[in-house]
């Protein structure tokens, strides 16, 4: 339940991309494969506008919070590794919001999950990747400003996560959050997150789903926030 809670904290108030998402399913139509779905920040965007959404994710947990939002909506979860999974259905859309395909493990974990996406794509289906091609480094010195905390409250206890690092690893990018999380009894707990990106550009990715039998056919900027980096969604068609 934890990571659930840090998995919203952290990324469910991003909302820049999800007028793209909408359109982008509205001409497809669904079914609608979410690989990434986590706790179904785009799931249930989609979802709410009639189309059926199947969400994958390798965390039960993330979807097991997914799976109590629902409600009426058409939504079915999957727990599965975004690399190696067989659902048994084609889909008219395939979409891998934020940089979740940075995520996978280099050029062997991409090769895997496009060829595994691609067989789960109807003729003419439709797949859509978001990635971070450029990223600022930065460092927070103890004590010295920098970017506000993301913060929440549940159930009285008051969880904290803020921005410290962006730093370049040579094959990518590691993203680093300090952690804090106080009880209701006042103790605290921190814990300093880190996440590896890999490095990856929309022609390296267009040139990686061409080998895997998928036609790249447009580029979509979406803008950087305040506290979100911009975006390049790759669109590539079977």
């Amino acid at each position: 339940m934890s990571e659930a809670i840090w998995h919203d904290l952290e990324c469910g108030s991003y909302a820049e991309d999800l007028s793209f998402w909408r359109q982008l399913a509205a001409k497809t139509g669904g079914p609608v494969l979410d690989v990434g779905a986590g706790t179904g920040r785009v799931t249930l965007e989609l979802a709410r506008g009639g189309l059926a959404v199947l969400a994958l994710d390798v965390d039960d947990a993330l979807l097991e919070v997914l799976r109590e939002r629902v409600g009426d909506l058409d939504v079915r979860t999957v727990v599965g590794d975004a690399r190696a999974f067989w659902l048994g259905e084609e889909f008219a859309l395939c979409i891998v919001p934020m940089q979740t395909i940075q995520l996978l493990g280099g050029p062997d974990g991409r090769r895997s999950f496009l060829e595994c996406a691609r067989w789960h794509l109807g003729p003419g289906g439709v797949m859509a990747i978001a990635l971070a091609e450029e990223l600022e480094c930065f460092e927070i010195i103890e004590g010295a400003p920098g970017p506000l905390p993301d913060v929440t409250e549940l159930d009285g206890v008051v969880y904290s996560s803020r921005p410290v690092a962006v730093r370049d690893d040579g094959d990518g990018f590691t993203l680093e959050r300090r952690r804090e999380t106080v009880s209701s009894d006042g103790r605290l707990l921190v814990d300093d997150n880190r996440i590896h990106l890999d490095d990856l550009s929309a022609e390296t990715l267009e040139d990686e789903a061409r080998a895997a039998g998928l036609r790249p056919v447009d580029r979509v900027s979406i803008a950087a926030t305040e506290d979100y980096v911009g975006t390049t969604v790759v669109i590539l068609r079977v």
